[in-house]
């Protein structure tokens, strides 16, 4: 049974080596942050399974991690391009000042005007910094996740102030 909310920390990039081990880009600021839990979340489009995690290990920037029963590269690239999840419930509560990507998801998303431009649908890195992709009724815009535009995160109220034109 899946539980309640998952939260998705990373993505399997592809087998690694020939026992069964998989590489794991993380999305958390320590790619050590999903090593010490013994169960993943693992899938795609809201088709999740958990695996038993046998063993993890930091390699560079990015994590490896085996599956319990998987023990070849074959097995493991099965696991290829699926992401990893853990609930939310499992994850430490944030500062008051601190939030989780994830829980951004849906807040709706208002200018300095006060006008609407809709909500919050995905963030993900560009490189230089992180996106946000807000869908409106005017379509979709990409605002760059940084202080100079997001002014304000309040989760309680269930928005995000930005310094954006409506017609940008």
């Amino acid at each position: 049974m899946v539980p309640g909310r998952l939260i998705v920390m990373g993505r399997i990039l592809a087998p690694f080596g020939v026992k069964g081990w998989v590489k794991v880009e993380t999305y958390s600021e320590s790619p050590g942050s999903l090593a010490g839990r013994p169960r993943w979340w693992i899938g795609r489009d809201g088709d999740w399974r958990e695996a038993t995690v046998a063993q993890t290990e930091q390699h560079g920037v990015r994590l490896v991690a085996r599956f319990e029963g998987c023990d070849s590269p074959e097995a493991a690239a099965a696991y290829r391009g699926l992401d990893v999840a853990v609930p939310r419930e499992s994850l430490p509560p944030t500062r008051e000042d601190e939030f989780y990507q994830a829980d951004l998801i849906g807040l709706e998303v208002r200018n300095m005007d006060d006008e609407r431009l809709g909500t919050v649908a995905e963030l993900f890195s560009n490189g230089a910094h992180d996106v946000m992709r807000v869908a409106g009724d005017e379509g979709e815009r990409l605002l760059p996740f940084i202080d100079r535009v997001v002014r304000e995160v309040d989760i309680g109220a269930g928005r995000i102030l930005v310094d954006w034109g409506k017609d940008w």
